[in-house]
Parts: C-alpha cells; sequence; structure tokens
C-alpha cells in the first residue's frame, strides 16, 4: 500500500470498500484535481481502477461541497444522453476518511484544445440536460427554481462585497443593471452549474462525461448557456491557474453556438445578453475573489498572479449586453 494522499487513508478506505465488494487488497491513490474545489483520486486495486471524490481539506460550508447531492445527480442522470460517469457507492460516514465520499466509475479522457466540433458536441450535451424533466428523474425536488435569477444576482453581490480590496470601475453599475431588468424565466431544468471544457472529459473529439456537479440545481438552463459562451472568451479561467488550453478559432463564435442550442432545445434565447451579463459578474466577482486571496497569500499554485486582470475585461464585456 503506498502512502496516503492528502484526505484519504488508504487503510481505512481499503477496508471499507473491500466490505462493499468493490475493491481487493491493498490499495493506490492519487489526487487527481485539488485546490479549494472537491477532492479527485484515482484509486486502483490489483484489478480495478475508480474514482473517489470528497470534500476539500479543512472546508468550512459543508453544503457547499455536499457528497450525497453530486452523487444524487450523476445517478439520477445515468440512464439519460447526459454522459457521466457511474456511480457505485455513497459514504455518508465521515470516520472512514475523515469526511463524506462517493465512488464513480473511472473515465478515460481529457482536456483536448477546444476546437468547433468538441464545442458543438458540449452544446449538444447542455440541451440534452436541459431536455430531461427533473421529475421523470427523480429530482423535481432538487432545488428551487421560482426565484432562481434574482437569487443568483444577489448572490454573487454578496460575494463581491465579501472580497472588496480595490476600486473596480463599473462593476457595480453592471450589478445595477442585472438587478433592475431580470427576465423572467421559461420552464426550469437540471442547471449544471459550472458548464465548461474543464469540467469534462473529452476522448476521441467527444464529450465522454461531464463532472463536477458540486453547484448543481434546478434553475434558468440558459445560465449554463451563457457561462459555457463566456468561457470560450476568457479560457484563461477554464481551470485552475489556466490549466485547460483553447483554440482561438474564430470558428468557435458564440452566435453560432447559440444558435446550435437554441436549435436542439428550442428555447428562446432573445434574452440573452442579459445572462451573458451575469456570467460575466459572476466570473468577475469569481476572479476578483482569487485576486483577494492572492494578494493575502492565501492562493497556492501557480496562474493566480494573473487572474485579477480578468476582472476589468469581464466587466466591460457584461456592461455591453445589459
Amino acid at each position: 500500500m503506498n502512502a496516503d494522499p492528502p484526505g484519504l487513508d488508504l487503510a481505512r478506505l481499503s477496508h471499507h470498500l473491500e466490505r462493499e465488494g468493490l475493491t481487493r487488497g491493498p490499495l493506490r491513490a492519487e489526487v487527481i484535481h485539488g485546490g479549494k474545489s472537491n477532492l479527485t483520486y484515482v484509486v486502483r486495486d490489483a484489478e480495478r481502477t475508480l474514482v473517489v471524490r470528497r470534500p476539500p481539506l479543512g472546508h468550512v460550508l459543508a453544503t457547499a461541497h455536499d457528497m450525497g447531492r453530486e452523487h444524487r445527480v450523476m445517478t439520477a442522470l445515468r440512464d439519460t444522453g447526459v454522459p457521466v460517469p457511474v456511480t457505485y457507492h455513497l459514504c455518508q460516514d465521515p470516520d472512514v476518511v475523515g469526511a463524506p465520499f462517493y465512488v464513480m466509475e473511472h473515465v478515460e479522457g481529457g482536456h483536448p484544445p477546444l476546437t468547433p466540433e468538441i464545442a458543438r458536441d458540449l452544446v449538444s450535451v447542455l440541451a440534452t440536460l436541459h431536455s430531461i424533466d427533473p421529475d421523470q428523474v427523480g429530482l423535481g425536488d432538487f432545488g428551487r427554481p421560482d426565484g432562481f435569477l434574482e437569487r443568483q444576482v444577489g448572490r454573487w453581490k454578496r460575494q463581491l462585497d465579501a472580497s472588496r480590496s480595490r476600486e473596480v470601475p463599473g462593476i457595480d453599475d453592471l450589478y445595477a443593471r442585472l438587478a433592475r431588468d431580470v427576465p423572467r424565466s421559461g420552464s426550469p431544468a437540471i442547471v449544471h452549474g459550472d458548464f465548461k471544457l474543464g469540467n469534462t472529459l473529452i476522448a476521441d473529439g467527444r464529450v465522454r462525461a461531464v463532472l463536477d456537479w458540486e453547484m448543481s440545481t434546478l434553475g434558468d438552463p440558459l445560465t449554463d448557456l451563457a457561462l459555457f459562451l463566456l468561457y470560450g472568451e476568457f479560457a484563461e479561467l477554464d481551470g485552475p491557474g489556466g490549466a485547460v488550453p483553447a483554440d482561438p478559432s474564430p470558428e468557435l463564435a458564440a452566435p453560432e453556438l447559440a444558435a446550435h442550442y437554441a436549435g436542439a432545445s428550442g428555447r428562446d434565447l432573445s434574452r440573452l445578453g442579459w445572462y451573458i451579463g451575469l456570467a460575466c459578474f459572476k466570473l468577475a466577482v469569481i476572479a476578483e475573489g482569487i485576486h483577494f486571496r492572492y494578494t493575502k497569500g492565501l492562493t497556492v499554485g501557480e496562474g493566480f498572479a494573473e487572474v485579477g486582470d480578468q476582472v476589468a475585461p469581464l466587466v466591460a464585456r457584461g456592461l455591453m449586453e445589459v
């Protein structure tokens, strides 16, 4: 048995998973995704490779890293057209590894450059997700779609107020414009919450799995579309430290991808500009929060020094739309 990776007691995990019939004998493990998001490990015995996911070390807000929630939505989507890993086990007992965790299938794939073909496939997957009736897959109580957009605007304003460390011209104007002209949502859908290339696995030019469902809920699906389109423009924010490469090809035009989504989903995109503005506000607030932590010496790793430089362009982009 190799040394324990941070946050995973392999002896306890081995005993637990063997009792569940998932593994046999000593385990090896490595962290494949860390940081302030949920921790993801590849775990192997002599014959099988699995993935284990648990909350970040020392997290405070349990509701933000709800293992049962992630496990539930992926399990519900298993027999739909949305590619998700097969889920095998949920353990809510924190005594096993120090926190609740779940076990899922290991899917081969990676994060290649975002080509037009991959972008269109991602949009098709998104439209499929948004076409699923939550009640039909047991997710009718998965969120509160009424007032979803208003809560989103308010949430990111509170986040901004909590991380103010410098003057950001235009950001309060962007908030005010969003708050005074909230669109009326169409039919609610299962929303991923952070749909982007970096939260999927691609192999042979196709989407093989959609991951990182920790922000999923029931709400307005156009928030997913707008955020995905914006990540295409600000590829540096798709992954920690700009770890995900992007193809700046002009063929990745947002209008073409939006039209593809509209055709696949049948949804009205006449107010898409407002949703793009909200996505700009959200990413600007997140980037400003990272900048704030960076200036306080609270970030670990590379690529954080430049994140703050994205705030002004995001605000300017948002003000163009709303």
